[in-house]
């Protein structure tokens, strides 16, 4: 029985409520945003040549690119004792905890996935390895921790005879041969 050792593996959840982002990520888009409105905004008021229309036009194309940054930065994850919110860049989403099957970060994921009792797949942005990968990795078995302790942990419908190892969160260490649960 190796579910018992998979599950003993995780560490222990975190205390509640708990809010995952990726904080580097969202100081790079946030400093370039705000270096780059700083830039144009300059660029529009030394420029003689320009006229005020053409001023707040180089001033409403700062604050344009400046928006959408700020709208990449925005995806998080809070945990609380009712569940989970996601917050990726357009949508909201809160989930009961025992909606929430698996956690699933595997090597070259772009972030982390949610299998969910309905049978989707729900993208979570705030938990993403581009430049922090171990926080990511350790974010993502905290969220993990947490959904096996408070939801129902099991997933006998798509489960039986499956092996473990594919729902195991995994890093760039990790053998992507005994990566093998579904995508």
């Amino acid at each position: 029985m190796s579910v018992p050792a998979a599950r003993s593996a995780l560490p222990d959840p975190p205390a509640l409520p708990v809010t995952f982002r990726p904080n580097g990520t969202r100081a790079v888009l946030l400093s370039v945003g705000t270096v780059m409105l700083c830039v144009i905004t300059a660029m529009s008021v030394t420029l003689e040549k320009l006229n005020a229309g053409e001023r707040l036009s180089f001033i409403f194309v700062g604050l344009l690119f400046f928006g959408v940054l700020c709208l990449l930065s925005r995806p998080k994850v809070v945990a609380a004792d009712t569940g989970v919110t996601v917050v990726n860049l357009t949508r909201v989403r809160r989930l009961e905890w025992a909606e929430i099957l698996r956690v699933n970060l595997r090597v070259g994921d772009p972030w982390v996935f949610l299998d969910l009792s309905d049978g989707t797949s729900l993208p979570v942005l705030g938990i993403q390895p581009g430049i922090a990968r171990q926080k990511a990795v350790r974010d993502a078995r905290a969220l993990r921790a947490l959904v096996e302790s408070r939801g129902t942990g099991d997933d006998d419908s798509t489960g039986a005879g499956r092996d473990t190892a594919g729902d195991a969160t995994t890093d760039a260490t990790t053998d992507p041969a005994t990566d093998t649960g579904p995508a």
